[in-house]
Parts: C-alpha cells; structure tokens; sequence
C-alpha cells in the first residue's frame, strides 16, 4: 500500500512534513535550500531552527521548534529529530 502522506489527527487531515517537503521539491526542484541549526541541545532541551533561501542565499521563511526530552517515550532518546521535524514543517 503506497503511502499518501495523509494523515488524522484528532479529526483532521494533515500533511505530513516529508509530503509537505516532497510537494515544495516537485514545485520549486533545487532553487531553494532548506538547511536546520541547533539552536539550543542540553539534557532537557532541544530548539531547532530551519531555514529556506534562495540560491544566491537570501532567506524566505524560517522556523523554529523546541521539544523536551521528558515530554514523551519518543523525546527521551529522539527529541532532536523530532525538533528538527518540526522545524521543517513550520
């Protein structure tokens, strides 16, 4: 069964960020970089940034996202990926 990159949450339909990522790709191909910083990484928290600019490096959007390690069983061992994800998507 093929992913469709859809899915509920609480009632509503949501676009997962690699379909979101995957839809700016088909749209823009490579006139855009899309590059993530740590902002922040202690033994309680993780901030993420990320960044979308052009070629020649002007910045068009960014997002930040922020996830602590005891706020779920996912963050104890991946609150970096998950804060990174979440930059994405913003």
């Amino acid at each position: 069964m093929k992913d469709s990159g859809i899915v509920n949450i609480h009632g509503k339909q949501y676009q997962t960020v690699a379909y979101r990522v995957g839809k700016f790709r088909e749209i823009h191909g490579l006139d855009y970089s899309l590059t993530t910083e740590i902002v922040s990484r202690d033994e309680d928290c993780v901030v993420m940034k990320a960044t979308i600019a052009t070629t020649e490096g002007r910045v068009i959007a960014t997002g930040h996202s922020e996830e602590y390690r005891k706020s779920s069983q996912i963050n104890k061992t991946s609150a970096l990926e998950n804060a990174e994800t979440s930059a994405i998507g913003r």
